[in-house]
C-alpha cells in the first residue's frame, strides 16, 4: 500500500473528487492523475469549514458506491485532532460508523496504524 495525495478518484466520467490524502493498493506512478476506485483502499479527508458539508456528506456517499473500503475524516474539536473512523458495508453501499476517535488512534484495517493525536500540533 501507498500513501498519496494530490491523486484524484475517478469515480465515473463527470466524477473526480481529490481526497486529502488516500491509501492505493497498487503502485505509483507518476505519469498518472488519477485511480480507480478499486485501486484505493482508504480516503482521509481533513475537514474544514467551507468543504465541511461535502466532506461530511456528498463524498462519503459516492466513495461508499464506489465501494472504496474505508472513509475517515479529520475534525478539530479543541484544537485536537478527531478522527472520524468509517467502513463499508459492501451489502449496502454505504458507510457505517466504526468510532470516534480521540485522545489516541490505533486501527487494524486497512493496515496497522498506532497514532497520539493529542501529540499532534496545528489543528487550529
Amino acid at each position: 500500500m501507498r500513501v498519496g495525495r494530490e491523486m484524484s478518484i475517478r469515480l465515473d466520467e463527470r466524477n473526480r473528487p481529490e481526497p486529502d490524502l488516500l491509501v492505493a493498493t497498487v503502485p505509483f506512478d507518476p505519469d498518472r492523475t488519477w485511480f480507480a476506485p478499486s485501486e484505493v483502499a482508504l480516503v482521509v479527508e481533513v475537514v474544514s469549514p467551507e468543504p465541511a458539508h461535502r466532506d461530511r456528506t456528498v463524498k462519503v456517499r459516492k466513495y461508499a458506491e464506489a465501494g472504496i473500503p474505508h472513509y475517515w475524516h479529520i475534525e478539530e474539536e479543541d484544537g485536537l485532532p478527531v478522527i472520524h473512523v468509517f467502513e463499508l458495508e459492501e451489502v449496502a453501499s454505504a458507510y457505517a460508523p466504526a468510532g470516534i476517535l480521540r485522545g489516541s488512534f490505533a486501527r487494524p484495517v486497512p493496515f496497522p496504524v498506532k497514532l497520539d493525536l493529542d501529540g499532534i500540533v496545528g489543528m487550529r
